[in-house]
């Protein structure tokens, strides 16, 4: 059985997405307000009949998938953890561009981290996997991960994700059109209050 549809769904608010700290590797939990848009993440999802569940590790992600409700079916996959940021972890774009004029994670070296093309490596198996999981996969993961996912699944190279905003507690649709691979839906923000 082939992955028809792939629902895609970035984790609640941390304090780092909050201040747009680039959280890569560090073990961020959500806040209050993220808590409570994974909560509410549970009434987006209801929908969907999931023949899989697969998470990111990382705590943001899995406390996402769980408040959900989707815990008891969750499977940990290494792939799914966000980008690892290296010497940029925890610093700010504006920040960093103060130093290097026009830096972006798409378009410059990570010292000490992961290259766009290792990212783009372990989704398309992440990828792979999905497509062999059941008819309705849900995937729970971070911004330019899951950015370079939709990328990927579309056949485009990763560094497409950078035109793929992608908010904290979002639902998103990866399906088929007949052969082809397309986006049904993007950056579905749930319900949650005080967003």
């Amino acid at each position: 059985m082939s992955a028809r549809q792939i629902v895609v769904v970035r984790h609640g608010q941390t304090e780092w997405s909050d201040a747009r700290r680039h959280t890569g590797r560090t073990d961020i939990p959500l806040t209050d307000l993220g808590r409570r848009q994974a909560d509410a993440l549970a009434g987006m999802l209801e929908a969907f009949e999931f023949d899989a569940v697969v998470s990111s590790p990382l705590a943001r992600a899995w406390e996402t998938m769980e408040r959900a409700r989707l815990g008891p079916d969750g499977v940990a996959d290494d792939d799914l953890m966000e980008w690892d940021y290296g010497v940029y972890e925890g610093r700010r774009t504006v920040d960093i561009r103060d130093e290097i004029p026009g830096w972006s994670v798409w378009t410059h070296p990570i010292p000490g981290g992961e290259s766009l093309a290792g990212v783009g490596e372990r989704v398309d198996r992440a990828i792979a996997r999905a497509l062999e999981a059941g008819e309705t996969v849900a995937v729970f993961g971070h911004a330019h991960l899951l950015r370079i996912f939709a990328a990927r699944w579309v056949g485009l190279p990763p560094e497409a994700g950078r035109h793929l905003q992608l908010d904290t507690a979002t639902v998103s649709v990866l399906g088929w059109e007949r052969e082809n691979r397309v986006i049904h839906r993007w950056n579905h923000v749930c319900p949650a209050a005080g967003r």
